[in-house]
């Protein structure tokens, strides 16, 4: 599960401008003044993810933990903590971010949310602490065999297989320095529990998206005492098996998509029912060899078409309604034999995506709390995911070495603490149900459905100033959210200029 925005999922040659940016912000930074925050010693850094054109300022230090708190005497890893000071002096209950995945690291996903947290700044300090297997903190990066990030060695041969034996060859490299049975949520809150305490928090606000809404949760369930606020932003609940319900809920985000283009009578006349030419196109498992420019790179390129290619493109699409409102006119293209948009949206999602997620520490978290109660529905069998993802996490799993989940793991979060729910009305991996449903076990919490929009929605609209304001009051029912009331999808694209006025 992750939570890709327009920011981290696109790769285009602006991005270039990165690597430059941070060089130059680095010597900026150089003449700064080193600080300290509680009993850790800060230096000033740069977070400039080489997948984001946005570069942000921060101070950073580190804190070593044991890998297994049950031999603190064992092998020591070190967290990586970044500090985006308050403007002011700070209140001293920061605000720690979690960010999505599993997989993802949080001082790669800020920068493209830092305008979100303008707002927030304005008080408070905001921690990013790289949860461990992740960016900076003994990262868990699995590498294909030309030695790239990389989720599997060949998007030509995704047999279980294949993907097995990646899986095995990435377990056996990543062992050399690495128990990977404590990279789960489990090992995840302690280490954050760990940062509160070296900063000198009494207690701490937390904003976890995605995944981070699950490392959330369980850390006020396990530190009720040391939370003083959660806002959840794409709602993972406790007892959710991740991956369990990935197919069914991308087909119902289609459906209310592909609606839109039916209602609209321009999209619907030049590109008719969008669900029909997805079946079809589906139905192609090897096309033909396509010529087209490397999105990035503005190479030339041949490669095959096949099926797999067309469902990245569809569900990493779906994460997004601007993204989203690009399907018809990708579909009808490739119905029309053009398949060169869609081999090109390919590659700027894939290119991203092995950057972003660490996946030896996602087969650590999946294989430790999720895999055994992966189980395959004959329901989703001609769905666009079908059941090839938990049939590839069980592959994996089966050779993976893995921890223990807590005995109240899937017991859901409960109490009198304020909670502040975000969902998106068309987020294809965490619907607004999940969102009621992890409302109604608590006593002090509001949900927000944002109309419209997609998954990670916390920088939508005026979301960072309520935002702001719930971490201020503590109290969601005081937020006054009139001002979402405008919110929309975008329309669907009836060329690649984009939609009709």
């Amino acid at each position: 599960m992750i939570s890709p925005n327009s920011g981290r999922l696109h790769r285009c040659a602006l991005f270039r401008t990165a690597p430059v940016l941070a060089v130059l912000l680095s010597l900026a930074a150089s003449h700064a003044h080193a600080r300290q925050l509680g009993s850790l010693d800060f230096e000033p850094c740069t977070l400039a993810p080489d997948f984001s054109a946005v570069a942000v300022e921060a101070q950073c230090a580190t804190l070593a933990v044991p890998e297994n708190r049950a031999e603190p005497d064992g092998r020591q890893i070190s967290l990586s903590i970044a500090w985006v000071p308050a403007r002011n002096d700070g209140l001293p209950d920061p605000v720690f971010m979690l960010a999505g995945g599993p997989g993802q690291a949080a001082q790669d996903a800020y920068p493209g949310l830092a305008r979100a947290f303008d707002e927030v700044r304005k008080t408070r300090h905001v921690i990013l602490v790289d949860q461990r297997g992740t960016g900076r903190s003994h990262p868990l990066m699995c590498r294909d065999e030309q030695g790239n990030p990389a989720m599997f060695d060949d998007e030509t041969d995704m047999s279980i297989e294949a993907t097995a034996a990646f899986a095995e060859r990435c377990r056996d490299a990543l062992s050399a320095d690495a128990d990977l049975r404590f990279y789960s949520t489990g090992e995840a809150i302690d280490d954050l529990d760990a940062v509160r305490h070296a900063l000198g928090a009494e207690t701490i606000n937390l904003i976890g998206i995605s995944y981070g809404t699950r490392v959330a949760q369980q850390y006020a369930k396990r530190y009720p005492e040391r939370t003083r606020t959660v806002l959840l932003d794409g709602v993972v609940p406790n007892d959710l098996v991740l991956g369990s319900e990935h197919a069914s809920n991308l087909e119902s985000a289609l459906d209310m998509y592909f609606a839109k283009c039916r209602e609209d009578a321009l999209c619907r006349d030049k590109f008719g029912d969008p669900r029909e030419q997805l079946q079809a196109l589906l139905a192609i498992e090897q096309g033909p060899e396509v010529a087209f420019r490397h999105p990035t790179s503005g190479e030339l390129t041949h490669e095959v078409f096949r099926r797999g290619h067309l469902v990245t493109v569809v569900r990493m699409f779906s994460y997004a309604p601007h993204m989203a409102a690009l399907l018809p006119l990708s579909l009808s293209e490739a119905g029309a034999g053009r398949f060169e948009p869609l081999m090109g949206q390919f590659q700027l999602i894939s290119g991203s995506l092995g950057e972003q997620i660490h996946h030896g520490m996602q087969l650590s978290v999946m294989c430790t709390e999720d895999v055994d109660e992966l189980v395959e529905d004959p329901a989703d069998d001609g769905t666009v995911l079908g059941n090839e993802l938990i049939a590839f996490s069980k592959a994996q799993c089966a050779v993976w070495p893995k921890g223990n989940r807590a005995s109240d793991f899937r017991a859901p979060l409960s109490g009198a603490g304020p909670v502040l729910l975000l969902s998106g009305e068309l987020d294809p991996v965490t619907p607004p149900r999940y969102g009621e449903a992890v409302q109604s076990h608590l006593d002090n919490a509001r949900h927000l459905v944002l109309r419209g929009q997609g998954h990670n929605v916390v920088g939508i609209g005026c979301m960072p100033r309520l935002m702001a304001q719930f971490f201020d009051k503590a109290d969601p029912a005081a937020l006054d959210i009139d001002c979402l009331d405008g919110l929309r999808a975008a329309p669907p694209f009836v060329a690649f200029y984009g939609w009709e006025p």
